[in-house]
């Protein structure tokens, strides 16, 4: 695979709730604070990686709590129940606002690079958190995409073998801890671009990789930092596109 650019995007970079909204958040000090409110570790890993790879970076500015970016308009989930209250015209203001230029944004990245490059290849930088529902997640990273997609699910398979050689070994798995066909902003990008001009992946990593270790924890996996997680992820890239 080459000719391809790369394009980062990172939607739930932010814990940031503008102080008009900040009332509906008055209880949700916790919930803004952690995992629900943003993605642990997301935007320090993919801001390096744009470094180390020289390619474009399009952070979401506030709390998926607000308004999730990587939810479709339609999705019930892209408010969280912290809006219940919100009436239709405001709920139309945070899309205006902050969904559609966001992806907007995202749109215009893509059609850039399109004037250089056969194809564009989308990575999405998300966390996921160690533990969900007293489950403890068994991988360091995922990778998400759509297997309906032959040239997806290609670079996903040599994307894996390349990243399960690095050092330390890292536990890679294919869609997981999610689907990669499910809602989102690469979902929704497929539609919009034919595969010979688009693959749309997510990267999906275990927030506690990046985590400080907590003394006296039992934990297996080495601790990476951001900038050296993203500097196995790139060379990584390197090999493949």
């Amino acid at each position: 695979m080459r000719g391809e650019a790369i394009l980062l995007t990172c939607e739930h970079a932010s814990a940031q709730v503008p102080i008009e909204y900040r009332a509906y958040f008055s209880r949700a000090e916790r919930a803004l604070a952690g995992h629900r409110g943003y993605d642990f570790g997301a935007k320090e890993v993919a801001r390096a990686l744009a470094g180390q790879l020289r390619v474009p970076l399009v952070c979401g500015r506030v709390s998926r709590l607000l308004v999730d970016l990587n939810r479709s308009e339609t999705n019930p989930a892209v408010f969280s129940r912290y809006l219940r209250e919100l009436d239709r015209e405001k709920r139309q203001q945070l899309l205006e606002r902050f969904h559609r230029p966001h992806r907007q944004q995202v749109r215009a990245e893509i059609e850039q690079l399109l004037r250089t490059s056969k194809r564009v290849l989308h990575i999405g930088v998300h966390s996921f958190t160690p533990v969900l529902g007293g489950a403890r997640r068994n991988a360091d990273l995922g990778l998400l995409y759509d297997p309906g997609r032959p040239a997806e699910r290609r670079l996903a398979q040599d994307w894996a073998a390349h990243l399960s050689a690095c050092t330390p070994p890292l536990r890679i798995r294919r869609n997981y801890p999610y689907k990669g066909t499910s809602d989102g902003l690469t979902t929704q990008l497929r539609r919009e671009y034919p595969a010979r001009a688009y693959l749309g992946l997510e990267l999906e990593i275990n927030a506690g990789l990046l985590s400080p270790r907590r003394r006296g924890a039992r934990e297996p996996r080495a601790r990476m930092s951001p900038v050296r997680l993203a500097r196995s992820i790139a060379a990584s890239l390197r090999e493949l596109v």
